[in-house]
């Protein structure tokens, strides 16, 4: 029997077909690593971020000195981790007093919220859907009960 020279002709497109399904596959997937990376470490620096302020809300003197410290203690916190603290919001709520928050065994919560952008996104592309990962964060933290004795 005589063969066809089309079967003879196929001679390095296993290669090929592998370079091309590779980079098909491969590109997403690195992307979705890169993105995941990205979004865990956004969340780790909110996690940080709302502890640091709330330890450093309930060591302050007043409550006006605690507000600006947590910021700054936010602020701070999410420069670690490469996020602009300037998107971040900061909610400061108390118990059992929510008027008084530095009262001697009373509670503090912080709570940060920000966006974080996904990589190799342009900006441009922000018009209908946004680009980020909206994370928040909470942590409370008791005032001491010697707070004020001094």
């Amino acid at each position: 029997m005589l063969q066809s020279r089309h079967f003879h002709s196929e001679d390095g497109s296993a290669a090929l077909e592998f370079i091309t399904a590779g980079l098909l596959l491969l590109v997403p997937l690195v992307y979705l690593v890169i993105a995941v990376a990205a979004v865990q470490g956004g969340a780790l620096a909110v996690e940080g971020a709302s502890r640091q302020a709330a330890r450093v809300f309930v060591q302050a003197p007043t409550t006006v000195i605690a507000q600006s410290r947590a910021r700054t203690a936010v602020d701070f916190a999410l420069a670690d981790f490469g996020v602009s603290g300037g998107s971040a919001s900061v909610r400061v709520s108390c118990s059992p007093h929510p008027a008084e928050c530095l009262t001697r065994r009373g509670f503090v919560t912080v709570t940060v919220t920000a966006r974080i952008a996904l990589p190799l996104a342009p900006p441009a592309l922000n018009v209908k859907t946004p680009l980020t990962v909206p994370l928040t964060a909470t942590s409370t933290e008791q005032v001491s009960r010697f707070w004020g004795a001094g």
